[in-house]
């Protein structure tokens, strides 16, 4: 054959099409673990190992937009590397002192769609990895998977919003569901934990679907309106101890955008809602709490749902005298628009609340997240600190935003949890971040946990601030317990994992300062053991609190030992033991630290009662601070100018004050325009940051109502609310303003009115100058369960009408009230005896003769 006939046959001949070569790269980390990414057929992967040893196996790679498909015929542009080499200080966790290193590569790719680059980092901790697009775009699927052996054991948590189902065990290949981060899986010696880092409201959080022998990021949104960069998909990988007391998740986060973060102060909070539902709205059973707090040298109290803005005020300043700061829980919704996180966060710092504890957020979605956002942005300019409830879990947010002090997002104590599933939240939940799990539950709830078991949580986990979760006399009836816990602090220098397995048991080591603190519980009844080789030479003191035969107070035995011992405490069942280790000196008979009390002092002001002080009128206010029972030092007493107001008068200051020893100021104010009630602090501080304030009272008064005036549309003086906010020209709702519907009562339907529900009051100022109070009454028809109440109006506190029982549906009742010489206003609802739940209350066409 010719050479002109083959060259004539190849030209005929159909093209066959060129396979691209594999193309592949490793990154590898600064430790024993690295990342190997391929291209393959158009088409990435990644995969992890550890030592040699394949830990993830080879799994997708890529991201879908609105207008490409960045999975599929992927070609190479470029690469680039770099260290990330950082050290940052946290205010709490299982470090305060960090140092990260991490070898970045950053992998261009494209197809005709479009491009982006793929940036991966390995620690010697893990690997991650993040997409780059070239700016803003809407993201709608990411094909990024993880891969394991298919017998590979897993721990994982079947997903809810809220992160509190309990943890499942199985293998990678019999998992199906979708399971929430972090999930931890073991192959051979090698443990990967995944969860993901770096996520707010530039994106959407995720979870992962077990398919097709892998697990599968899904978005919580369909369509992620992406600031170009995606959060970091995250494999913490390693030995047990490695991964238990990783803090990459933090490492890979934004950097603090606090440039002061001194105030974020972390520490035990008494918290008396698990133990006693209804005690949050009881103001003299918190004063007890604070008053625990205050003898035990516990920072905080959390007031938890149903307090009140009626005394709320009081209870701050009953509790910084002592000491003793307040914490306040709010729903996520009463902040859900900026009016109301503008209105009320200054309200509650004002008060003098520290911190919040903001709840039900339940969701993973980018809508949730930009809340989020906005929620620490103005805790952060208010210096509020903030524990985040029924929420998402950590995902570097802590170093973020540092006066994040704790999160949930774990089945905790609150819903009775099996005592041998708390193992395993160590070396999961609890790895990421901060867990407000609130432990050490002694007489309330199953009681299935011993109580040494319960003593050592607050040990094995970390949370900036620990709430604890029984009542004041449950702890005095462990008095071993109580002193162990008076002693464990919340912020940690150094964590270690002495021994454990997810299955069965954890024991824990963590340093503050010079001492040592050791948690241990089990599942099964076994001997627990801690190597002591992490201590420094010669010789320890080491205080143990274990569980006696029978359910009681711990009790406390000593010891001197060095780090060539080890410490075994036999264990019960669901058992446990805590220890505090000291260096050891001759005569040295307790690691025990002094508990900080605070002296007792008083502080009198005046005017105590409210007078009216109209706009741009001067008040006189006096304070008289007496020191108590032991000198104090460097003494300040001086009044603060509410909001709108100006302060004239000096500082008073003593640099001591004896026993029994007084100062006084005196000081002139000028009433700003707001209207309404006004405290007027005067503080003294002393010592080491002691506050003791009390507030003289004033009253800025609106102008008397003219005549025909609809209460609906003055301005309220006070106002309380069994369920929601009171609503005006409609009827209550739920939770939010402005829910509710036409108010209707017996089939009729009106323009003006105040919807409420029982136990409701609301208060408006006559000043003297109304004759007569006319409405009707009744109870809205919306509700389809019959409720009962009772309508009562006040005038300065003494009853003027009351309507008796009114139950069920009907037509409304008219009323006319003599409100002659009236200076306040009140109008009550109260709930008729029945106690039940639908007292929609209705006060309609109310207005005024004046």
């Amino acid at each position: 054959m010719s050479r002109l006939l083959v060259l004539v046959l190849a030209l005929l001949l159909p093209a066959v099409p060129a396979v691209a070569a594999p193309v592949g790269w490793t990154v590898a980390g600064p430790g024993q673990v690295s990342a190997d990414i391929a291209l393959t057929g158009g088409k990435l992967t990644l995969a992890v190992r550890r030592q040699g040893r394949t830990v993830l196996h080879p799994a997708a790679v890529g991201l879908t937009t609105a207008t490409a498909d960045l999975t599929t015929d992927l070609v190479f542009t470029g690469r680039r590397d770099r260290v990330v080499q950082e050290r940052y200080s946290m205010p709490h966790g299982k470090r305060m002192q960090r140092a990260t290193r991490m070898t970045e590569t950053r992998l261009g790719f494209r197809n005709a769609h479009g491009s982006f680059d793929l940036v991966v980092r390995a620690a010697p901790d893990g690997v991650a990895y993040r997409y780059v697009l070239p700016g803003p775009d809407s993201v709608t699927a990411e094909a990024s998977s993880f891969r394991l052996p298919a017998d590979a054991k897993a721990w994982l948590l079947p997903y809810n919003a809220w992160y509190e189902a309990n943890r499942v065990r199985t293998t990678a290949g019999a998992a199906s569901g979708e399971f929430g981060y972090p999930s931890l899986f073991q192959s051979g010696p090698d443990f990967a934990l995944l969860t993901e880092s770096d996520v707010d409201g530039r994106y959407t959080g995720s979870r992962l679907r077990a398919a097709g022998g892998g697990f599968q990021v899904v978005l919580a949104d369909e369509r992620v309106e992406s600031a170009g960069t995606t959060p970091w998909r995250t494999a913490i990988v390693g030995d047990l101890a490695t991964v238990s007391t990783s803090t990459l998740v933090d490492d890979l986060a934004t950097p603090s955008k606090l440039g002061d973060a001194s105030w974020v102060v972390p520490g035990k909070v008494a918290w008396s809602w698990l133990s006693e539902h209804s005690s949050p709205g009881d103001f003299e059973r918190q004063k007890r709490y604070v008053d625990f707090a205050a003898r035990n040298g516990w920072p905080y109290t959390l007031v938890d749902e149903g307090w009140s803005a009626a005394w709320v005020p009081e209870l701050i300043r009953y509790a910084r005298a002592r000491g003793v700061e307040v914490l306040l829980w709010i729903r996520w919704s009463d902040l859900d628009t900026e009016q109301e996180r503008d209105a009320l966060l200054p309200k509650v710092k004002q008060w003098g609340a520290k911190g919040v504890k903001l709840d039900f957020m339940e969701s993973d979605s980018q809508e949730r997240y930009r809340w989020y956002d906005a929620v620490l942005r103005k805790t952060a300019d208010l210096r509020l600190m903030v524990n985040f409830h029924g929420s998402t879990i950590p995902h570097g947010l802590a170093r973020t935003w540092p006066h994040v002090l704790t999160m949930e997002a774990v089945r905790g104590a609150e819903n009775f949890p099996p005592a041998a599933d708390n193992p395993v939240q160590f070396f999961t939940r609890n790895v990421v971040g901060s867990m407000d799990y609130t432990p050490v539950s002694l007489e309330v709830g199953t009681k299935e946990a011993s109580v040494a078991h319960e003593v050592a949580l607050p040990v094995v986990y970390d949370s900036g601030w620990t709430h604890f979760a029984d009542k004041p006399e449950a702890y005095g009836r462990h008095p071993q317990a109580l002193r162990y816990l008076d002693q464990v602090p919340t912020v940690w220098d150094e964590t270690r994992l002495l021994d454990g397995d997810p299955d069965s048991h954890a024991v824990v080591a963590r340093r503050a300062g010079e001492r040592w603190f050791i948690g241990g519980i089990t599942g099964p009844e076994r001997t627990l053991t801690a190597p002591l080789g992490f201590l420094g030479g010669g010789q320890w003191l080491v205080e143990t609190v274990r569980d006696p035969e029978t359910r009681a107070d711990v009790v406390r035995d000593r010891q001197v030992l060095g780090r060539t011992d080890a410490l075994s405490v036999p264990a019960r069942r669901n058992g446990g033991f805590a220890a505090v280790v000291c260096r050891y000196r001759p005569g040295l008979q307790t690691c025990d630290e002094p508990i900080r009390q605070v002296p007792a002092t008083t502080l009198t002001v005046t005017p105590d009662t409210p007078a009216d002080t109209p706009p741009g009128s001067r008040l006189e206010v006096t304070g008289t601070f007496t020191n108590g029972d032991q000198e104090i030092r460097d003494v300040t007493l001086r009044a603060v100018a509410p909001e709108g107001w100006s302060v004239s008068g000096p500082v008073v200051t003593r640099r001591e004050l004896a026993p029994g020893e007084s100062v006084s100021g005196a000081w002139h104010l000028t009433a700003g325009s707001g209207i309404g009630p006004v405290d007027v602090p005067v503080v003294a501080t002393f010592g080491d940051g002691v506050h003791v304030e009390q507030a003289a009272k004033a009253f800025v008064p609106p102008p008397v109502p003219a005549d025909g005036a609809w209460v609906s549309d003055l301005p309220f003086m006070s106002e309380s609310n069994g369920w929601g906010p009171v609503e005006r020209d409609r009827s209550n709702g739920e939770n939010s303003g402005g829910d509710g519907k036409t108010l209707t009562i017996g089939g009729v339907t009106y323009a003006k009115g105040l919807g409420v529900h029982a136990p409701s009051e609301v208060s408006v100022y006559l000043g003297r100058g109304c004759d007569h109070l006319t409405a009707q009454v009744g109870l809205d028809d919306e509700t389809e369960q019959p409720g009962s109440v009772v309508f009562q109006v006040f005038g300065d506190d003494k009853l003027l009408f009351d309507s008796g029982v009114i139950s069920g549906k009907g037509a409304a009742r008219p009323i006319d009230v003599d409100v002659t010489s009236v200076r306040m206003l009140s109008l009550r609802v109260t709930d008729g005896g029945d106690g039940k739940n639908f007292d929609h209350a209705d006060w309609v066409e109310a207005a005024l003769a004046c």
